[in-house]
């Protein structure tokens, strides 16, 4: 079919191009494009041009010499592990990090002849003394799922330069309209795109960027695993883009506003937000995150299980929804839900005990959101 002619106009909105093979006109063509030698598409397990756009967009926005987006977030990180470890090598990672991943390392990287270990990310001694081990990269998050414990990326990143161990920053909670972790000295860096970036729930991807260096192998992975997005998803995504900075700083208004009030609030026992000076990471939050704490914070109700299942019925206005990130305010039960599976004891010491409710705040008036959160503590204000 022939492409119509658009004459001297372009479209103002980037077209979707929902194409899984592109048709080239000879095999010097093919050789060009396979060569980089002329910009080009052939199949979309490797590229196209959706994924491109955003990829372009999302690479900006991370002052990144590339990004590769793919068809999750889980994925943009196997994609980045997969790329710089091989059979022997270590990996080290933050003993605080989301429960998929927590599996991932410990249960898929051994298959691979890759070991790994885990370290508390705060204490720079106690990762100075892991980094003895050499690994091949260290894995962190800028402010850890659930709790949201912040790790010192720069110091992070001077402790793996001196040790040649590469510096892996999954940035999902903080966006880079908050912060960007290879301005900071970090060697590759995952979003979930799912997450505060896509912003309205209707897409799984993620991304990997990073050092110029790294760019190939990432790709390589990409395509020979099979870890590509589909144009669709990017297409949206790509859209959402021009509201995420807006959204992101609504949402961070209100979560600084509610995490207060909350803590004023006679059924909650425990408010955990690091823009809060009770935060274990306020005063390292207030360096690195300047233009606010995110959107992501948690409480605790006494009561446990019960008391949850209590607050979800008293609160249909906030949907119980295991993801984050979007434009709606909506809660997760971390116990059931992201850390299901972790090690109860771990679980424990982490602190996410049964009570743990997890909100994810949106952009909706403050309001709005207070009076669906009193309903679900029991109906009454402080």
């Amino acid at each position: 079919m022939n492409e119509p002619c658009l004459g001297s106009s372009t479209p103002l909105v980037p077209p979707l191009y929902q194409s899984s093979v592109y048709v080239i006109p000879d095999l010097d063509a093919l050789d060009r494009i396979y060569q980089g030698q002329e910009p080009g598409f052939i199949y979309a397990r490797d590229a196209h041009p959706n994924a491109q756009q955003l990829a372009a967009a999302l690479a900006a926005l991370e002052s990144a010499a590339w990004a590769v987006v793919c068809g999750s977030g889980m994925s943009a990180l196997s994609a980045a592990v997969l790329a710089v470890v091989r059979q022997g090598d270590r990996v080290l990672a933050s003993n605080r990090l989301y429960g998929r991943t927590t599996q991932l390392l410990p249960q898929e990287l051994p298959r691979l002849g890759v070991e790994s270990a885990t370290v508390d990310a705060s204490d720079l001694d106690a990762v100075r003394a892991a980094l003895e081990a050499r690994p091949r990269l260290f894995l962190v998050e800028t402010l850890s799922n659930p709790l949201l414990r912040m790790v010192d990326v720069p110091a992070l990143a001077a402790l793996c330069r001196a040790r040649e161990c590469l510096l892996l920053v999954d940035n999902t909670f903080a966006t880079p309209v908050l912060f960007r972790p290879l301005e900071h000295g970090a060697d590759l860096v995952v979003e979930s795109v799912t997450k505060m970036i896509g912003g309205h729930g209707d897409v799984t991807l993620g991304v990997v960027c990073g050092r110029a260096d790294l760019a190939g192998r990432v790709a390589q992975v990409l395509t020979v695993w099979g870890l590509m997005s589909n144009p669709f998803e990017c297409w949206l995504a790509l859209r959402g883009l021009g509201t995420l900075a807006l959204r992101v700083h609504a949402a961070t208004a209100n979560a600084a506003a509610l995490a207060d009030r909350l803590a004023a609030h006679p059924a909650v026992t425990r408010v955990v937000y690091p823009g809060r000076p009770d935060h274990l990471d306020h005063a390292l939050a207030r360096r690195l995150l300047p233009a606010g704490f995110g959107s992501m914070l948690c409480f605790e109700l006494a009561g446990g299980r019960e008391a949850v299942n209590r607050f979800l019925r008293q609160a249909p206005g906030i949907p119980f929804s295991p993801s984050l990130g979007d434009v709606h305010t909506t809660c997760s039960h971390p116990a059931s839900t992201s850390h299901r599976f972790a090690d109860p004891a771990e679980r424990a010491a982490q602190g996410i005990t049964d009570g743990l409710v997890r909100l994810s705040v949106g952009t909706e008036p403050l309001a709005q959101i207070w009076a669906e959160l009193v309903k679900g503590l029991g109906g009454r204000e402080p």
